[in-house]
């Protein structure tokens, strides 16, 4: 009796030093010390954070990417603006170059009538300096409205003196008929492709005139 009383007792003191040494022997196993790869050899993070996902912060993930879908379209409708289609006209520059081409025009026509000697041609001079000293006036009350700069008036020729040339009324057609092409062109493109509204209406309103100007020219060339 003795004896079985003395082999529980061991027994049972055997059971618990292992349990209690259990814990112990548990936590002393050494940790993974091997050497971590260099940061070039680790695979791309976003595989890894999304095997490492806490159920919390996985449901950051679709608005993370919403945002950068969002970001990246915009960015490519940036790019499709700026470099898509026909590049707009700049409108300090149309109203510099549309000013300075009607203030030759002008000049030219006023010179022209005492040379010129066909009718047709002297009325036609006459209404050149009407009408483009007309719109000059309205392009520099808008520019000056919208404070953009307007070039300088330059100061007069002298009138031309001495008997014209036979075929002046032929050069002197042909170099408004070239002029006024040019600014057929400059309006155009301003009346569909400028940048402001009031500039594009100016364009698309004196557009006819320039163009009725050219008709004309092309008329009497002989």
């Amino acid at each position: 009796m003795i004896r079985s009383s003395m082999n529980c007792i061991s027994t049972g003191l055997w059971a618990l030093g292992f349990a209690v040494a259990a814990p112990a022997w548990a936590v002393s196993v050494p940790e993974d010390t091997r050497a971590q790869p260099p940061a070039s050899d680790v695979a791309p993070a976003t595989p890894y954070i999304a095997a490492n996902l806490t159920a919390g912060s996985a449901s950051l993930v679709p608005l993370m990417v919403i945002e950068m879908e969002a970001q990246h379209a915009a960015a490519v409708d940036a790019e499709a603006q700026a470099g898509g289609g026909e590049k707009p006209v700049d409108d300090i520059a149309f109203v510099q170059k549309a000013t300075e081409s009607a203030r030759k025009e002008i000049g030219s026509a006023r010179d022209a009538l005492l040379q010129l000697k066909q009718p047709e041609l002297i009325r036609i001079a006459e209404m050149l300096v009407k009408d483009h000293s007309g719109a000059n006036q309205r392009l520099t009350k808008l520019a000056e409205a919208k404070r953009w700069p307007v070039p300088a008036p330059h100061t007069p020729s002298a009138p031309p003196s001495g008997t014209a040339s036979s075929d002046f009324d032929a050069k002197w057609t042909a170099e408004m008929i070239a002029g006024h092409e040019r600014s057929v062109a400059l309006y155009r493109t301003q009346a569909t492709s400028g940048e402001d509204k009031d500039l594009r209406k100016y364009a698309s309103e004196t557009l006819p005139t320039i163009e009725r100007h050219l008709a004309e020219l092309r008329r009497l060339q002989k």
